[in-house]
């Protein structure tokens, strides 16, 4: 097999390859890149099993072939190199593993890297996505959807079926959904319409995070639910996951239908005090506390060894003072994915569920457990 690529080209699909590839046993096949030139074109796959990665592009063939080379030391040759023109030239038989050997240089320079690699027969084939009913999204609006859910579910392995994002059919209406127990982040689109039903699903985040990083802003995103998987589609790229199997809770019961008490506040003014404040919290506990006062939002740090600290925000709010302890964490993040200038605070009790919610409302918002007071 030997081909000629443009190295610039290659570096972008195999960075995408990077995120996917498994990383914890360096002498596996998952740690591997699949390469199959033919026709002038170069197929790039990747995968750790539960998420596939495919791409094309093309290329200047010599030999026609396929073999796999380890992804990671492949990307640190291709970085070190020149731009320009490269070369990939495999020599040794397969079946000979040992005698399989993949020379990388670039065309106008005298520099040679030989890499040992592993033959194909031994890459995990990918379910095909050949056949399967694919619904057109907005691109940016997804990837808004994704942005506002994806870090909010959980980390605990024993709750599996909160390890990923719930997507959901309702109507014309696409909902995303996590949760780790602690906190809900919910986001709603009318995208659907004319789009027929398809299971719910659970989407392991590893895969929509690479959407969110990869896909562009404009144009659309090709999606397919069907059994155990789901799959996008953009530009040259395909992606597939396994479904998370198990029951995503009921997250509707977590949803207060009203709440009693309500403050906002501009969401910069937040941001820095948070930034402030949480250097003098316990990283592990997290905890903080909201002293909310006529016109006033006091943010506080549990004292501790190391000391503690407080800032004064202005708020809207004209009624009774409370005090919410609360994960600074889980306020600090859905700021991430707020574009508007002002957040709303909604609550009943101190120690009842706390919604958080752009100024004005818009499809999205996060509910948060407060925690003890100590």
């Amino acid at each position: 097999m030997k081909f000629t690529f443009d190295r610039d080209s290659m570096i972008k699909e195999i960075s995408i390859a990077q995120e996917i590839v498994s990383t914890k046993n360096t002498s596996s096949i998952l740690s591997n890149v699949l390469l199959s030139a033919y026709n002038n074109t170069l197929t790039i796959k990747a995968t750790d099993v539960k998420v596939n990665f495919e791409s094309q592009i093309p290329v200047q063939i010599e030999s026609e072939g396929s073999t796999t080379v380890y992804c990671d030391k492949f990307m640190g040759i291709l970085t070190s190199l020149p731009e320009g023109e490269i070369e990939f030239n495999q020599s040794g038989a397969d079946g000979e593993e040992q005698s399989i050997t993949v020379l990388i240089k670039p065309v106008a320079k005298k520099i040679n890297f030989k890499m040992k690699s592993m033959s194909n027969d031994k890459f995990p084939d990918f379910d095909s996505a050949d056949n399967v009913p694919f619904f057109e999204v907005p691109s940016k609006e997804i990837k808004e959807m994704i942005a506002q859910t994806s870090f909010a579910v959980s980390e605990d392995e024993t709750r599996y079926f909160m390890n990923g994002v719930y997507f959901e059919k309702n109507g014309d209406n696409l909902n995303l959904v996590a949760t780790d127990g602690r906190r809900l982040s919910f986001a709603s689109k009318n995208l659907l319409s004319g789009v027929a039903d398809f299971p719910s699903a659970i989407v392991h985040p590893k895969v929509l995070n690479t959407i969110l990083k990869h896909a562009p802003v404009e144009g659309n995103i090709s999606i397919a639910v069907v059994d155990k998987m789901i799959f996008f589609r953009f530009a040259n790229y395909k992606f597939g996951s396994v479904l998370l199997e198990g029951q995503f809770p009921n997250y509707t019961r977590v949803i207060p239908e009203n709440q009693a008490h309500s403050f906002k506040v501009q969401k910069s003014d937040l941001i820095d005090a948070l930034k402030r404040v949480a250097l003098m919290v316990d990283k592990k506990a997290g905890r903080l506390y909201f002293n909310i006062s006529s016109g006033v939002l006091k943010i506080t740090s549990q004292q501790s060894d190391l000391g503690s600290a407080d800032e004064e925000i202005p708020c809207e709010y004209d009624g009774d003072s409370y005090v919410i302890a609360i994960n600074y964490r889980y306020v600090e993040e859905p700021l991430r994915g707020i574009s508007s200038e002002r957040i709303t605070f909604e609550f009943t009790e101190e120690m009842k569920a706390v919604t958080l919610k752009p100024e004005p409302e818009a499809d999205y918002f996060h509910i948060i457990m407060p925690m003890q007071k100590e």
